[in-house]
């Protein structure tokens, strides 16, 4: 299970939205899995992510991943967020070269990650679906920025700024990728898509 299963848009829109997880399974496969998690996330890192995290240090600057990787740990999820297919598959190509032996869960639309699956002879053992927002939807905000919320999963990425940094750059007193930089500081996780938040941003800049 993954809280990114939640992440919302067009079939077209989610093509510039992939994120792959190196997820070792406690009691398992976790004791001495931080080499492993090091490799995956340089593996990642050469294909220039829009955002990467680790579970229990949370994310860094692009000036310090090394310190991250150094202190990846047995017990934590690596997270790398991709904005095109491309890179993705080149990362499954080099993780399935290198073997890990950890699980690997990638979040994007089911017909593109099945795609690269098959094109690398991959086969997947699961897929999951979310059924969507149930209750009192109409409490919810407007559609895109429920959708720049749900880059989130865990929700750290409130509603209230979303919209102040919308209102920030309408007045030019933030522009649209300092205002999607300053959204993805709460998602400690590293799933949050900064480039993606920046396209819906500047949409919503320009509908006034």
């Amino acid at each position: 299970m993954t809280n990114t299963l939640h992440r919302r848009g067009s079939e077209g829109e989610l093509e510039h939205d992939f994120v792959i997880f190196a997820i070792p399974a406690r009691g398992i496969n976790n004791a001495g899995s931080k080499p492993k998690l090091q490799q995956f996330m340089r593996m990642a890192l050469r294909h220039r992510p829009v955002n990467v995290g680790d579970a229990r240090q949370g994310q860094r600057r692009s000036d310090d991943y090394e310190a991250m990787i150094a202190g990846l740990t047995d017990n934590t999820v690596a997270t790398a967020t991709f904005d095109n297919r491309e890179a993705l598959i080149e990362v499954m190509r080099e993780v399935k070269a290198a073997d890990l032996g950890i699980s690997v869960n990638i979040s994007g639309p089911i017909d593109t990650v099945d795609g690269c699956c098959r094109e690398l002879g991959l086969r997947r053992h699961g897929v999951e679906h979310s059924l969507g927002i149930k209750g009192a939807i109409d409490r919810l905000p407007n559609r895109t920025v429920l959708a720049i919320g749900t880059l989130c999963g865990h929700g750290m990425v409130s509603f209230n700024l979303i919209q102040r940094v919308v209102q920030l750059s309408k007045l030019n007193r933030l522009s649209t990728k300092e205002a999607a930089q300053m959204l993805r500081r709460p998602c400690v996780c590293g799933a949050f898509n900064p480039a993606r938040a920046r396209e819906m941003l500047e949409q919503m800049c320009k509908l006034g």
